[in-house]
This record gives C-alpha cells, structure tokens and sequence, in this order.
C-alpha cells in the first residue's frame, strides 16, 4: 500500500515521501481515510506508530480542500500534554507544509510572551498548543476560537494523568463551532479516558490500529539484572560502553536520580546531560540540540523526556529506573527506531522490580529476553513467579477434601 490509495493531494504525497515515508503505517492507513469524511476519531496510536501522521495529512488535506478566503485565527487546533510533543509536531508539521502556503505556529509554556503575541497577531493556520499556555491566551482574549474547525487532541492519557482534563473541556467548549474532533490515546484504558472521550467527541470512529510485523520488531528488548545499586550502575556503565550505542537515553524515576546519575557519570568521564522537570526552556532546549548534534552521546531523563522527545538516531533507551506504569515503558521505548530505524530498548531490574516486569510483558504482549555480562553476573538469585502459582494450585485440593 502506498500514500496514492489515500486520496491526499499530490504534494502531501511528495512531502511524505521527501521525508523518507513510502507507505502508510497501519494507524495512519485506518484513521487517513475516515477522518478525511470528517468524521470524529477515537484511536487507540501509541508512540512510534506514525500518528502524528495519522491526524496531521486528513486536517492539512481539509485545509486545501477548503482554503481560507481572509487571514485569521487557527483553523487547526492541536492540543499535546507537554511542550516537547508540541515542538515535535509543530516541526512535522512544518516539513508537511513546506510548498503548501500553509502556516503553523505552537504556543507552550517557557516562551517569552513577545514572541507569542508577534506570532498570534499574524495569519496562523495550523496552532500546536498545550492547554495552559493557551487557555491563558483564551482569556485574555487574544486566540479567537470560533475560527477552529477541527480539533485534535494528542496523547489523552497523558493529558488526564496531568491534570489537564478540565483545561481541555473548557478549550473544546470554546471551540464548540468546529466541524470535527479527534482524539488519540497510547490506551482507550486509562483513568477516565472513556467519560472523556463522551463529553468532547460526537459519534466517533473507533479505531485501534495493531501495528504491522515490520513494524512491531524494530525494537530489541532486554534486560540485565542487578543485585544492588553498585552493580546496577556497573551493568549501566558497560551498556554505555558498547560501540554500538552511539546515541543513548537513560531514563531515570526521579530528579534526583537523574542528578545523582550525571555526577556519577562525570566522574566515570562519560560525558552526559539530562532533561528534567522544572527546567529552563533554554537550558532544556540547549541539552536536546547537544545531544542532537551529537556533541554528546547520553542524555539523562526523567519521563518528561519519554514523550515528545523525536531525534533521529537514538541507537539505544535505557531503563534505569522501571516506570511505574506499563503504558510509560512503550512511551520510553519509543525514543528508540524512529523513521523505519531498528533500535534497541535495554532495562536494568532489581528484585523488586520483577512483578513490574512482568506486567510490562503482559501489557506490551513482548517477552523481555534477560542478558548477562559473564564478568558482572548476578550474585542473587532471580525472582520467581511461577513458584508462587504452584503454591496457589496445592492449596485448591486440600480445602477439596476437606470439605469431603
């Protein structure tokens, strides 16, 4: 299958293509068509699967069909959760829109707001936004929202787990004239995400798109085990070593840790950066672009880092810290095998991590294949499960004859 079966305009197809993209991914062959109807979209897109693409070609392709007579507000609305993801859109974008007399701006915390108002007092038509900074604008009057004509809600499990739900009701309801939604989640299983999707979506699409074979094996998973904090930073020193780790992303659980983990690395003369929380937008924007330049090859991260974050070449994700939350490990892995790459996800676990693992593998549906380095095998003995459900299937028969 090939982008001419999606009926885009010719120079949507010349873009893709000039961007490296041959063929659609299966998100972006399942949504494409149907939300060019304009109909509402509620897609299950985790990160890495091309749905950027996916709500990026049907909104560009409505604006062609339908061009605007004067210069005005934003006829497209994209809401992402985070400053990182919109700036990684809003450069997408940007590539799409090249030779389509198409304007796009984004509007993100951390910005000077001189540059904001230059850029909302000219003709904008495309407007990538995290719900904050623009419901700040909104009320001051300056964003016209009766302009909008579809909305596009990016990441809506993340935006929930954020707090952002009640901002992103108000924005919908000011945008209530549009003539089309859509909304994509890395889950439809998240907290809230159903009631969500009923108040800001009118008979929508469902659609869930299984990533293709090709697609899903781009990313080698494993793991090493550490028997403490000592060894677990051994095993990461050896993996940074490796000379196909090029260009790395360690994430880490806390600020803390990543802060810890760059004066160790330092010490180990492993030259490093991080991005974190509570950053600087010039601090955190100067880390992304050393990185990208490969000035240097391991950046640090907390998960504020695990979306948003699209830099070409990223060779290996390390997990230092598992996440708490199944969701948030594909979102870290996907850093990794980005643009039809291959990469490969690696993560260190100590014993109490094992049941984290585990559901992991149950939700992702992939095995995590365990490695050793024979000179820093572990000392400890490796959790195990299926102990414990032996133990759960003796108990049934004794309780049996007892009650016989």
């Amino acid at each position: 299958m090939s982008f001419d079966t999606l009926d885009l305009d010719s120079r949507l197809i010349g873009a893709m293509n000039k961007a490296g993209y041959q063929e659609p991914t299966a998100i972006q062959s399942a949504v494409v068509p149907v939300a060019m109807e304009q109909k509402d979209i509620l897609a299950d897109a985790p990160t890495g699967t091309g749905k950027t693409a996916a709500y990026l070609l049907p909104a560009l392709q409505h604006l062609l069909d339908f061009p605007r007579r004067d210069p005005g507000h934003p006829r497209v609305l994209i809401l992402t959760p985070t400053r990182e993801l919109a700036t990684q859109v809003k450069n997408y974008a940007d590539k799409l829109t090249g030779s389509l007399n198409l304007i796009t701006g984004a509007l993100t915390g951390g910005v000077d707001f001189a540059a904001d108002n230059e850029m909302l007092s000219k003709n904008l038509d495309i407007l990538v936004a995290t719900p904050g900074r623009l419901m700040d604008y909104i009320e001051k009057e300056k964003i016209a929202c009766r302009d909008i004509e579809v909305l596009i809600i990016d990441e809506a499990d993340r935006m929930l787990d954020m707090g952002f739900g009640p901002t992103v009701d108000r924005i919908a309801a000011e945008a209530r004239w549009r003539k089309q939604t859509m909304l994509f989640s890395a889950t439809l299983e998240g907290k809230g995400i159903d009631s969500f999707a009923k108040e800001i979506l009118n008979e929508p699409e469902s659609i869930s798109a299984d990533p293709s074979r090709r697609e899903r094996k781009k990313i080698n998973q494993y793991y090493y085990r550490a028997d403490d904090a000592a060894h677990k930073l051994a095993l990461l020193k050896r993996i940074l070593s490796d000379p196909e780790c090029t260009k790395a992303v360690v994430f880490a659980r806390t600020r803390e840790r990543v802060e810890s983990l760059i004066a160790q690395m330092d010490r180990a003369k492993i030259r490093t950066n991080c991005l974190k929380g509570e950053m600087p937008q010039a601090k955190r924007d100067a880390a992304v672009a050393r990185f990208k330049d490969g000035e240097i090859a391991v950046l640090i991260a907390t998960d504020v880092a695990a979306r948003g974050l699209d830099i070409h070449g990223i060779t290996h994700v390390i997990n230092y810290d598992l996440p708490r939350h199944a969701d948030t490990y594909v979102h870290r892995i996907g850093r990794t095998a980005r643009a039809g790459a291959k990469g490969t996800a690696i993560s260190i676990v100590e014993a109490h991590d094992h049941p984290q693992l585990g559901k992991i593998e149950r939700y992702t549906k992939d095995t995590i294949r365990r490695r050793v380095f024979q000179d820093l095998k572990p000392k400890t003995k490796e959790p195990s499960a299926p102990k414990k459900s032996k133990s759960k299937t003796k108990t049934k028969p004794k309780k049996a004859k007892k009650k016989k």
